[in-house]
């Protein structure tokens, strides 16, 4: 079975991206334009489609970690933050950008709770990244075929 971290997240998540866009699985709300994704951000995104990318990262990111909430998600998504001749200080991400993200994957069906312990996925959700896993592992084999005995 192909797993996530078998694959390098550059080709997966644009796929996974993708999907989630034609499964009508995360949708940006009206403020996604002018949100910023951290304190450390001085602009907000300007890719078009960076929700449906970020909203990929964080469903595989929870698929990798097992279960994982929200405060520990906006570390992995914080940066440092620019303080002018002061030392760089960590900071979080946006905490809001990532609630609606993994309330949106949860209503689809994708995440479910775990407990008291944040989320973690369903088993549609490691169904959908396991045969995307798999299919762009295929892809990769198919230009480089040592990989083809890890298929």
């Amino acid at each position: 079975m192909t797993h996530p971290n078998d694959v390098p997240p550059s080709a997966l998540l644009p796929k996974l991206a993708t999907e989630l866009r034609t499964r009508n699985a995360v949708a940006p709300p009206p403020w996604a334009m002018f949100a910023k994704t951290g304190v450390h951000k001085q602009r907000a995104p300007t890719q078009v489609d960076w929700w449906y990318l970020r909203s990929a990262s964080v469903l595989r990111k929870i698929y990798l970690k097992g279960y994982i909430g929200i405060e520990r998600l906006s570390a992995e998504y914080g940066g440092k933050r620019d303080r002018g001749s002061a030392p760089y200080h960590a900071r979080t991400g946006s905490r809001s950008v990532l609630r609606e993200i993994v309330h949106q994957l949860e209503k689809s069906g994708l995440v479910q709770p775990y407990k008291t312990k944040g989320r973690r996925v369903s088993p549609e959700g490691q169904r959908l990244l396991d045969s995307l896993s798999r299919d762009v592992l295929k892809a990769m084999a198919a230009e480089r075929p040592e990989l083809a005995k890890y298929l």
